[in-house]
């Protein structure tokens, strides 16, 4: 039996460099999440491959190369790419469901995009399952899948998880297809959130839109029963603990220690996007070396972000401005011998990655609202043998768990600059004990 797990993107990206593809890791908390997944059925998944492709012997070669990796390509066109994806994804469902009404756009052609981009997958999962196979789908790119496929295949076994939040009802309700896209999650036997919190958003808006009832996480459809359940999605956790023993890791730390020298490091690592707090982050850490200026000299901030959608409007912007902060702080406090913000506008190999975790004497991890947030999760994995403070947003789905951070509002850039201040005062014993529990 075959487990098929469906998201938008496969974990491998095509490009296309020289003349001929090149195929390379993608990044994203997805594909870290799921890199754990341990189980006996064996494991296929159907996915994007990052490129757009017209001719069918590409395509054909693009297949026949992913194949071997048990991966299969839904080819999408630009047209696709720019409504279903830029457009009805991530200019509609993504800034609703993370509190961010005023990023919202609707028209009606990224709706039929979405629509016909679902249908894609949908007739891709057909070609391939069998009697007994299970369909597992990813997130919000999907969510009319669910119900296309139940219709197509009643017998299959459909799982459905949400990766981000999912609105409260009277946000969610000012959605024009708000009864399609539930009807379309109640397509999976199984649908299920990082949070109770979003679960309940859930089921609300289904009783509220739908006039239908859930009676203990459970709701009757025809004769078929739809569970739901709250399952936070976690990390590898062994990878990055045991990461630090490894000789490449080693000499990675050795190469971040020199970097930084002797100076406390803080560390924060984002995708580009404005529900990831960055720039209330930095506005928190402008107030701190103004109001603690025996830090100076002293204290890094390393900001990681992972470039993303950044030639969609909102992204473009946001990416000025952040330039434009980092400047203005680096302008104002900086010496000829010390930066107070390091700044890569790039992604990091997993090596390098861990390093920093485990060199960082305090994680950054303040989103003003997210799904989950792994980072926070991976920065107290590789904190092996070493001390350090993790200082997390209350609106990351990863507080509900890691209730031993450093919680705050990330609204509250004065709130920021405080509790900097303590985790760099606190004492290891109370570090070790925290990182421990």
């Amino acid at each position: 039996m075959k487990l098929y797990i469906i998201s938008n993107r496969l974990p491998v990206k095509v490009a296309k460099q020289n003349g001929a593809f090149v195929f390379s890791r993608s990044e994203g908390g997805l594909t870290t999440g799921l890199d754990s997944l341990r189980t006996s059925y064996e494991r296929h998944w159907i996915g994007w491959p990052g490129i757009c492709v017209d001719k069918e012997e590409e395509k054909m070669e693009i297949g026949s190369r992913l194949e071997v990796m048990n991966f299969h390509p839904v080819f999408l066109s630009g047209s696709h790419i720019e409504k279903y994806y830029e457009g009805y994804s991530n200019s509609t469902i993504w800034p609703l469901c993370h509190y961010f009404f005023v990023y919202t756009l609707y028209k009606n052609s990224f709706w039929q995009s979405y629509q016909v981009v679902n249908q894609l997958f949908c007739d891709e999962i057909c070609r391939r399952v069998k009697p007994g196979d299970q369909v597992w789908i990813q997130d919000y790119q999907l969510m009319l899948l669910p119900a296309m496929l139940r219709k197509a295949c009643p017998e299959l076994s459909i799982g459905y998880f949400h990766h981000i939040p999912f609105p409260s009802y009277e946000l969610f309700r000012i959605l024009p297809e708000r009864a399609e896209i539930l009807k379309g999650l109640l397509g999976a036997d199984f649908i299920a959130f990082h949070t109770h919190d979003y679960m309940r958003h859930f089921i609300s808006a289904v009783e509220r839109v739908l006039h239908t009832d859930f009676k203990m996480d459970e709701i009757q459809l025809g004769d078929r029963i739809v569970r739901v359940d709250a399952l936070p999605m976690g990390i590898n956790y062994e990878l990055y603990h045991e990461a630090p023993r490894k000789p490449e890791v080693r000499s990675a730390i050795d190469r971040t220690r020199k970097l930084f020298g002797s100076n406390k490091l803080i560390l924060s690592v984002d995708r580009l996007d404005y529900s990831k707090g960055i720039l209330h982050r930095l506005w928190g850490f402008s107030s701190f070396l103004e109001k603690h200026p025996e830090y100076h000299g002293k204290v890094t901030l390393a900001m990681v972000i992972v470039p993303s959608r950044d030639h969609v409007g909102s992204y473009a912007e946001l990416k000025t401005r952040i330039d434009e902060e980092i400047g203005s702080i680096n302008g104002r406090y900086s010496t000829m011998d010390w930066t107070p913000v390091c700044y890569f506008y790039h992604g990091f190999s997993l090596e390098e990655l861990t390093a920093m975790y485990y060199v960082a004497d305090v994680a950054l991890v303040t989103p003003l609202r997210d799904g989950m947030n792994l980072v926070a999760k991976e920065y107290v994995a590789a904190k092996s043998d070493t001390t350090g403070v993790l200082i997390l947003s209350e609106m990351a789905g990863a507080a509900v768990e890691m209730t031993d951070a450093l919680l705050i509002n990330p609204n509250d850039t004065e709130q920021i600059e405080q509790t900097i201040c303590r985790a760099l005062e606190m004492p290891v014993e109370e570090q070790k004990e925290r990182l421990q529990r």
